[in-house]
């Protein structure tokens, strides 16, 4: 019988057992520190939406606001009886809207894409534009600085995601003015993945000094946020805003003008900036599209009379791509932010207040140009 020959040698060592499982594993921890820590404008349909947990044992209230909240923001997205669905936008005013006319042409040839909601806090509207007749819903006085702005804000909410067509919530003011065409807005919101929260941490006076520790357990200093009450959100995010009660109360009972030691809060500003900063910061832009100008340091706005009111301030705040935040405490420390727009750099803001109603004219005259040059 013939011998076997011997089996020749490798021509290189075999790679270690261990090696194997060590680059296996070390590929494991890698997809799922992606699949748990995407970035910050992505947003993935299979994830698995969870608050952070604090570091203590959560409340009974606090258990089952998580759960709803949680139920809301893993639902799949109810969608529109509609080819196109539709953004509401959500008036907030004293009364009648001086900038009805001009509203008008903006929405004029997009009927079924938009849904109107007035809320006159202090007397009925006059309405000049047939637009706006018939949408005033049920109203309850407002004060400034006090919990009754949030509650105006969860009314018109509430009236608008009654309509299943209605996607996106975008709250307004009765100084506010587009500041582009129609097509223009509605894309820039119907195509994000993100609600236009404001949220930003304030360590100074206007800030969280006007933080109370009464919050505890449920909101902690770290963790109260400051910004714009003039939000955009997606559906979602405004069933959210309805639906919470716990942390509303805390807001309610410990955040308004004339608390201990001096301090003064005011819920519109802080609320919903520190609801979203909690429950889903990776939801929310951290900047709101509605441009205002603080640069005059005082309590309220620039406000814009008919003089200021030309092609070049148009152009100058529509060119705006950074977003922009100041502390209140003697530092003044500037943050500055490019507005991300699924994760490419775009314009921040698609209106802007505060304009008096003397500037209606020159608006009117501005509108049709300036949009036709910024939305080519």
């Amino acid at each position: 019988m013939k011998a076997v020959p011997p089996t020749r040698p490798r021509t290189s060592p075999p790679i270690p057992r261990v090696w194997v499982l060590a680059v296996a594993g070390f590929i494991f921890i890698a997809l799922g520190y992606a699949y748990l820590h995407p970035p910050q404008h992505y947003t993935s349909p299979m994830r698995v939406w969870l608050p952070a947990e604090p570091d203590r044992e959560l409340t009974d209230e606090e258990r089952a606001s998580r759960v709803v909240f949680r139920q809301i923001l893993t639902a799949p997205p109810l969608m529109s009886r509609r080819s196109k669905p539709k953004i509401a936008f959500m008036f907030l005013t004293p009364g009648t809207l001086p900038f009805e006319k001009l509203w008008e042409k903006f929405f004029e040839g997009h009927e079924g894409k938009y849904t109107i909601y007035v809320h006159a806090s202090r007397e009925k509207p006059e309405h000049v534009s047939p637009l706006f007749i018939g949408r005033d819903v049920h109203s309850e006085k407002v004060v400034w600085g006090t919990i009754s702005m949030v509650d105006a804000e969860r009314r018109l909410l509430a009236n608008a995601l009654g309509d299943i067509d209605n996607q996106h919530f975008v709250l307004l003011s009765d100084s506010c003015v587009p500041l582009h065409n129609f097509d223009y807005i509605y894309n820039y919101l119907m195509g994000s993945n993100l609600s236009f929260i404001d949220s930003f941490y304030d360590p100074g006076p206007h800030g969280n000094f006007r933080y109370s520790k009464n919050m505890l357990p449920e909101v902690t200093e770290a963790d109260f946020r400051k910004g714009s009450q003039w939000f955009s959100v997606k559906r979602q995010h405004a069933l959210l805003t309805i639906a919470d009660s716990l942390y509303y109360t805390k807001f309610k009972l410990y955040c308004k003008p004339g608390m201990e030691d001096g301090r003064n809060c005011y819920a519109d500003e802080h609320y919903i900036p520190t609801l979203f900063h909690m429950m889903d910061p990776n939801g929310i832009a951290n900047w709101s599209v509605t441009h205002v100008d603080w640069s005059e340091g005082k309590w309220h706005p620039k406000a814009y009379r008919a003089k200021d009111v030309s092609y070049e301030l148009l152009k100058n705040i529509t060119s705006v791509d950074m977003s922009y935040h100041v502390t209140s405490d003697s530092k003044k420390v500037v943050t500055e932010n490019p507005c991300l727009w699924n994760g490419m750099k775009r314009p921040c803001y698609l209106f802007a207040r505060k304009f008096y109603p003397e500037s209606i004219n020159n608006l009117m005259n501005l509108f049709s140009n300036h949009t036709r040059y910024r939305n080519r």
